[in-house]
């Protein structure tokens, strides 16, 4: 049983390269695309119907298994291959984890109102996909090496602080959840003048902040603020007895 595992949520605001960061993965990733963004990545992508077919088996010519998410039961069905052990999938990417709860809310009640034994539902059954799927790291014959998990954010009620945009207090909890819970940023690079470059840099917050929902359990083995953050990277930080590990 691998025991080299991670769990990680990134959450930032639109367009700052959410799904770019999850795509440097360690391969073969599945990726379960909910927004679309997949489409725009350069990598090298096989397609899979988790309805129709068993999953693709890795051969090397491709690094991405695009699952297009356009109902809750693709969720369902991906999830019981996944844990039958019946893959060959690395990692795992939920991206992201704010649509996903939007399509739950359609498949609940359709385009009707939410009640209040809605709401309890839906909360019960997203917490349960979300951890269901992080415990896929413990499988006990065929564990992922790495779950990512996207989503975006939003303002906390107070105004104060960047946070997860999820439904109901799983917002809350959801930091938890997970190894590492990262807030992810773009800066304009200046040179030693202090003038603009006209680049823009990455960066990823994996510390308690007053600005923004973030925090690790891998004992301070990333730094407070990740610059030009890579999912792969982070887990050899984490286990650097992975040194020679490759994406």
């Amino acid at each position: 049983m691998m025991l080299e595992t991670i769990s990680v949520l990134i959450h930032g605001d639109s367009k700052v390269g959410k799904t770019t960061l999850a795509a440097t993965s360690p391969i073969p990733i599945l990726a379960l695309d909910a927004e679309g963004g997949w489409k725009f990545l350069q990598v090298r992508r096989i397609d899979w119907d988790p309805m129709l077919t068993p999953p693709p088996v890795y051969d090397g010519t491709w690094d991405v298994c695009h699952v297009t998410v356009m109902s809750w039961q693709t969720i369902v069905q991906v999830y019981q291959w996944l844990a039958s052990g019946q893959h060959t999938f690395r990692s795992l990417v939920l991206d992201s984890i704010t649509e996903l709860q939007r399509q739950l809310m359609t498949n609940l009640v359709g385009s009707e109102q939410m009640k209040r034994e809605d709401w309890g539902k839906l909360l019960r059954e997203m917490d349960k996909v979300i951890r269901d799927m992080r415990n896929l790291t413990r499988h006990p014959t065929n564990p992922l090496q790495v779950v990512v998990f996207v989503a975006e954010s939003r303002d906390n009620k107070a105004g104060t602080k960047k946070v997860p945009t999820m439904q109901g207090q799983i917002v809350d909890s959801l930091p938890y959840w997970v190894d590492v819970c990262g807030y992810l940023w773009v800066e304009d690079v200046v040179d030693v003048n202090g003038q603009y470059t006209g680049e823009q840099a990455r960066r990823l917050g994996t510390r308690k902040n007053q600005n923004y929902e973030a925090g690790e359990r891998v004992q301070g083995r990333l730094p407070a603020i990740v610059d030009y953050p890579n999912i792969t990277s982070m887990l050899i930080a984490v286990y650097p007895s992975l040194q020679q590990l490759t994406q």
